[in-house]
């Protein structure tokens, strides 16, 4: 499957033209039509959509370009037909979030994820903070070269950008850095396995007010430092903020699997959770931390990360934990009283895991990282326990629900649609294995690290 970019001037069909224009005559109302990164140009197929208004993300959906047709004509015309607003009187656009627009197999056929109407030009706004962009990374140059490049395209005006090279076994890393980036990048080490760990060695290592976390198997928006950082200028109550995060790539069955049940991406609606004001319509609030956003697109401000102990470092990928460092983080910030922002218009571009094994292993470190951020919070913030207690009985049956096999009629369906992508029960079954898991490799990950100071701290 193709991934590209539509940028439109109008998500309503033009005055006076059909949906596709005249033959031969540019699309009507579209800016521009890109590949996703590095992708070729977009040809006759099945499309993953991005679709833009006026250079804001605004929805995705996924249609087929038959054979001599123009594909910005088809999908403007598919994009126009699931994201223009409806008229007066019809549904509203959350009725039909995840209604599907034709036969999948049908040339044009659309399944969207619906964002709001795209606004106008935006109030001037107080620019961004100066920023330290961290990323870890382990054995992997190639990957981390392609995210740097993107990184030091940002339009953000005052940034910089530490890599903490965790645990290597080769000097490939420093070697990149030093020969390509070494003017604008700071190379750090960490000797001492896992992801929270080295993030907590960027968050020492950092000089700015404003801490911002990628992965080096992203590609970064342009824009994406700038959208991620701005809300902190906006609100000071803001401690986290998150942004959309979408498939670079859907060239294999795992990720176009992935990528059908949700993948990463929260939805094209802004939304900030405060502690204040619990949400009515998220009753476990705020133990799932997994709605909140990724780790690999999420910003701190510093003051508040290093008040809360930063990331645990018995969670993350690297330790017996598997994951969980993320969500961590979202519930003490949130736990110590400071709001959580989501932004879909900070944007990066990851590059899902390619193999079966690879979704296995995934989906096994989901559920473990689940239960290991849970054990974590009980264990280093006893005071949450009631919280918790009292949510559990719904907690077990969101777990159950969200790791029950899924097929494309009666299952829970992702941002992107389930049809003829079901979710395979051994996957599911990972999943409850990795919950029963998490809290005791959490267990075993923090007598690894017991006396480990805070990188901050060291003197």
């Amino acid at each position: 499957m193709q991934v590209a970019e539509l940028d439109l001037d109008t998500v309503e069909p033009p005055p006076h033209a059909g949906p596709h224009g005249a033959r031969g005559a540019p699309a009507p109302g579209v800016l521009a039509l890109r590949p996703g990164p590095g992708g070729a140009p977009v040809g006759p197929g099945e499309v993953f959509v991005l679709v833009r208004h006026r250079g804001r993300p605004v929805g995705t959906l996924t249609a087929t370009v038959p054979d001599g047709a123009d594909p910005a004509e088809v999908l403007a015309a598919a994009a126009r037909d699931r994201l223009a607003p409806p008229p007066a009187g019809s549904p509203s656009p959350g009725a039909s979030r995840h209604r599907a627009a034709q036969d999948p197999g049908s040339p044009g056929a659309a399944r969207v994820s619906r964002g709001p109407e795209a606004p106008g030009r935006q109030a001037r706004r107080a620019g961004p903070p100066r920023t330290s962009v961290v990323v870890a990374t382990r054995e992997r140059p190639g990957r981390l070269a392609r995210a740097l490049d993107s990184l030091l395209a940002q339009d953000h005006p005052d940034f910089e950008v530490v890599v903490v090279d965790n645990a290597p076994l080769t000097g490939a890393t420093r070697e990149l850095v030093e020969r390509k980036y070494s003017e604008r990048v700071r190379y750090v080490l960490e000797p001492v396995p896992g992801l929270a760990v080295a993030h907590n060695r960027g968050v020492a290592a950092a000089d700015g007010p404003v801490l911002a976390f990628t992965d080096d198997d992203v590609v970064a928006d342009p824009h994406w430092l700038t959208a991620l950082t701005a809300p902190f200028a906006e609100d000071p109550r803001i401690g986290c903020v998150t942004g959309l995060i979408l498939p670079a790539r859907l060239t294999t069955p795992a990720q176009i699997l992935l990528e059908s049940h949700g993948g990463f991406a929260k939805g094209f609606v802004p939304r900030t959770y405060d502690p204040a004001r619990p949400p009515a319509d998220e009753p476990l609030f705020p133990f799932t931390a997994g709605r909140f956003g990724s780790g690999a697109n999420m910003a701190f401000r510093a003051r508040e990360l290093r008040a809360a102990g930063g990331f645990d470092p018995a969670t993350g990928t690297g330790t017996a934990a598997r994951g969980g460092d993320d969500l961590y983080a979202f519930v003490r910030i949130l736990a110590d009283g400071h709001r959580l922002r989501y932004t879909p218009d900070a944007l990066v571009w990851h590059h899902h895991r390619e193999t079966e094994r690879d979704l296995r292993n995934q989906a096994f470190g989901y559920g473990a990282g689940l239960t290991a951020y849970l054990t974590a919070l009980v264990a280093r913030r006893p005071g949450l326990l009631p919280a918790l207690l009292a949510r559990l009985p719904r907690g077990l049956v969101h777990a159950r629900t969200m790791t029950a096999h899924r097929d494309g009629a009666r299952g829970v369906p992702g941002e992107h649609g389930t049809a003829g992508h079901p979710w395979p029960r051994s996957l599911s079954r990972l999943e409850r294995r990795g919950m029963l898991a998490g809290p005791l490799g959490y267990v075993r990950a923090r007598r690894r690290v017991r006396g480990l100071p805070l990188p901050w701290e060291e003197r």
